[in-house]
C-alpha cells in the first residue's frame, strides 16, 4: 500500500466523512471505536492548541468558527494518517503549526503520546530543486521559433479573403535554417517550393517577437511532413539533435512549441515516450511511423520539438488524436528521419533517390468491389503519368497491380511500403491483372512487366 496515496486519499475526504472512510479503508476496524477513542483525544489537543500563544498571535484575523472547521480537520487527518498507516505526513498538513507539534508524532497504531521523534517523519518539499523540465526549457527554448503564414483563400460565396496560420519550428542550423512541418506552411504554397502570390511565411524568434523575419522555402516533403525554411540571420542558437533509434518507451519526453498560436509561444509540456513506430495513415494516404507521447501536443505545436531529458531533439511534433474520449495521444516524427530529409532538402530541394512508379491510384477499389466484379484484389491504376517509369513499362489505366517484385499487395500503403524498399534507378517487376480490351475475350489475364523506378522530385 502506498503511504503517499493514503495521505492524499485522507486529505481528499476529510471534509466529507473521515470516520466512515477509515472504516471502509480498514474494514477489520470499527469506525465507532476510532471516533469515540481518538476523536476525544484530538479534540483535547485542539483545545490546548487554540489557547496557545501561537494561536492567539497567528490566527487572530480569521473567524473563530472558520479556524475550527479548517485547522482541526487538518490536524485530525494528518495524525490519523500517521497513526493508522505509519506513513509520512506531508508538509502541507504541518505548515504553520507550532514547532512542538510539527516535530511530534506517534508509534503507528498507538494513541497520541506526545513523544519527540526525528524529522524523518515529515515530508518536506524542496521547491529550489531544479527539474529536468526546467533545465531543458532553459537550454532549448531559445531554439524554438514561431511560424506564421498569411495567404489568400477563395470561396464560392465570399470570394477571396486573407487567411493566416501559425505553428512552430526548430532552429536547425545557426546560419538561418529552420525545420518545421510541411502542413504548417502548405497553405501558403503554390507549387513544390514556391510561395503563392500574395502569400508570406514569417519566422518569429523568441527573443525578437516584435520583429518577424520573412522566410524562403528551401524544400518541403509532403510524404514525411518535413519542410525547411531559411531566414537571413546568422549566429542563431541551433538545437542539438539526438538519436531517435535509441529512444525507449517510458523515457521522459518534453515538448516545446506554440500551442494555440504565438500567444502561448514557448509553452513547455512534459510526459513520457508512450510508444514507438506507431503507424498512422492520414487523409491524403500518407503513412508515417511516429513516436507516441503523452506530453500535451496541441494545434500550434506542429513543427516544434520533442526532447529527451538531455535537451536533445528526438522528434518533430506533428499530430495528435483528439476528441471526446481521447487524451494524451500525441505523435512526433523521429529525429533521425527528420534530419535525413532536411539534409536532402537543403542539398537538392527535394528528397533525392526516392523511387517513383508514376501512377495515380484509385483508393476506392477494395475487396468488396473486386469480389462483386470477379477480379482480384490489388491496386487499381486510375491514371498513368506521361513518360514515367510505369508509362515506359506499358502499364495502362484500369490495370490492377497484384504483386510488387513478387510480394502480394492489396492496398496503397502496402504498395508504398514495398516501393520504398528500393531506390530510384532500381529495376523491379510488377504483376498485373489486365481487364479485357474491346474485341478480346471476356476473361482478363495476368501479365508481368519490368520497370526502372524513377526519381520522385516532388
Amino acid at each position: 500500500m502506498d503511504n503517499n496515496n493514503n495521505t492524499n486519499d485522507l486529505n481528499q475526504n476529510r471534509e466529507d466523512n473521515r470516520w466512515g472512510y477509515i472504516n471502509s479503508y480498514y474494514p477489520s476496524h470499527n469506525a465507532y471505536t476510532y471516533q469515540s477513542s481518538y476523536q476525544q483525544r484530538y479534540q483535547d489537543r485542539y483545545d490546548d492548541l487554540k489557547t496557545s500563544s501561537f494561536y492567539n498571535e497567528s490566527y487572530k484575523k480569521p473567524a473563530k468558527g472558520r479556524l475550527k472547521s479548517l485547522i482541526a480537520p487538518m490536524l485530525i487527518v494528518a495524525l490519523i494518517s500517521s497513526l493508522l498507516t505509519g506513513g509520512i505526513v506531508g508538509a502541507y498538513f504541518t505548515y504553520g503549526l507550532p514547532q512542538k507539534y510539527s516535530e511530534t508524532t506517534n508509534t503507528p497504531g498507538n494513541a497520541y503520546s506526545g513523544q519527540q521523534v526525528s524529522q524523518k517523519q515529515v515530508k518536506i518539499v524542496d521547491e529550489t530543486t531544479t527539474s529536468a523540465e526546467t533545465i531543458v526549457a532553459e537550454k532549448v527554448s531559445p531554439s524554438i521559433v514561431g511560424i506564421k503564414t498569411t495567404y489568400i483563400t477563395s470561396d464560392f460565396l465570399f470570394g477571396s479573403t486573407q487567411s493566416a496560420g501559425e505553428g512552430s519550428g526548430i532552429i536547425y542550423r545557426s546560419d538561418g535554417y529552420i525545420i518545421t512541418n510541411n502542413h504548417v506552411i502548405e497553405n501558403a504554397m503554390s507549387s513544390s517550393n514556391k510561395i503563392a502570390p500574395n502569400a508570406k511565411i514569417e519566422v518569429i524568434l523568441p527573443n525578437q517577437i516584435d520583429t518577424p523575419y520573412e522566410a524562403t522555402v528551401v524544400g518541403r516533403d509532403s510524404k514525411t511532413d518535413i519542410a525547411v525554411l531559411k531566414i537571413n540571420v546568422s549566429e542563431l542558437p541551433a538545437a542539438e539533435f539526438g538519436d531517435s533509434d535509441k529512444v525507449k518507451v517510458g523515457q521522459k519526453a518534453i515538448a516545446i512549441g506554440n500551442p494555440a498560436g504565438l500567444e502561448f509561444m514557448g509553452t513547455v509540456t512534459s510526459g513520457i515516450i508512450s510508444g514507438l513506430n506507431r503507424k498512422l495513415e492520414f487523409d491524403d494516404g500518407t503513412v508515417l511511423k511516429l513516436i507516441q507521447t503523452d506530453a500535451a501536443i496541441n494545434p500550434g505545436n506542429s513543427g516544434g520539438a520533442l526532447l529527451n531529458s538531455e535537451g536533445k531533439v528526438i522528434g518533430i511534433n506533428t499530430s495528435k488524436i483528439g476528441g471526446a474520449g481521447y487524451e494524451g495521444l500525441g505523435f512526433a516524427i523521429p529525429s533521425n528521419n527528420a534530419v535525413e530529409v532536411a539534409e536532402s532538402l537543403i542539398k537538392s530541394g527535394y528528397v533525392a533517390g526516392r523511387p517513383k512508379i508514376g501512377i495515380v491510384v484509385d483508393t476506392r477499389f477494395n475487396s468488396t468491389i473486386a469480389k462483386n466484379n470477379g477480379v482480384p484484389e490489388g491496386i487499381l491504376v486510375y491514371e498513368v503519368e506521361p513518360l514515367s517509369a510505369a508509362f515506359m513499362a506499358g502499364v495502362k489505366t484500369g490495370d490492377i497491380i497484384t504483386k510488387f517484385n513478387g510480394v502480394e499487395i492489396k492496398s496503397f500503403s502496402e504498395l508504398e511500403t514495398e516501393k520504398n524498399k528500393y531506390k530510384a534507378g532500381d529495376k523491379v517487376e510488377l504483376t498485373i491483372y489486365r481487364l479485357p480490351q474491346k474485341g478480346e475475350a471476356s476473361q482478363g489475364k495476368y501479365i508481368t512487366v519490368e520497370l526502372t523506378l524513377g526519381e520522385d522530385k516532388e
